[in-house]
């Protein structure tokens, strides 16, 4: 069954833009335990909001899982894995958090309770309503 993600990257490290222009990317670097259960709990075909964190605070666009995950290239020490993901699409206009934010029916997603983490799921129904707004 197919499930849905969210991911959040700095866009002054690496943008939507770079990720389009790349065509798919390899998802390293995590260093949080729950953010790594997440990313081992991804599937190929699974849809992933990308989100640019700090500065746009906005949902930018759609990816897809190519690869599930991976023993992390960049880990010099420890257990900690990747995925591979593709752009699927951008959105018509970014979602904002404080979009996000005034939607009653978002109350409960992981980016308003955990902000800090960085890979997080999403139900169906969250992430096509972030879609929507």
């Amino acid at each position: 069954m197919k499930k849905y993600w969210l991911v959040k990257q700095e866009p002054e490290a690496y943008s939507w833009n770079d990720f389009v222009r790349d065509g798919l990317t390899k998802w390293t670097g995590v260093r949080n335990f729950q953010a790594r259960n997440n990313l081992r709990a991804m599937r190929k075909g699974d849809a992933v909001l990308f989100y640019h964190s700090v500065s746009d605070k906005a949902v930018i666009g759609i990816a897809q899982v190519t690869r599930e995950a991976f023993p992390d290239p960049t880990a010099e020490e420890g257990d900690w894995s990747a995925v591979e993901l593709k752009p699927a699409k951008a959105l018509r206009k970014p979602v904002t958090l404080e979009q996000i934010k005034a939607e009653p029916k978002l109350r409960g997603i992981v980016l308003l309770r955990n902000s800090r983490l960085s890979v997080q799921p999403l139900g169906k129904a969250e992430f096509e309503l972030i879609c929507r707004l």
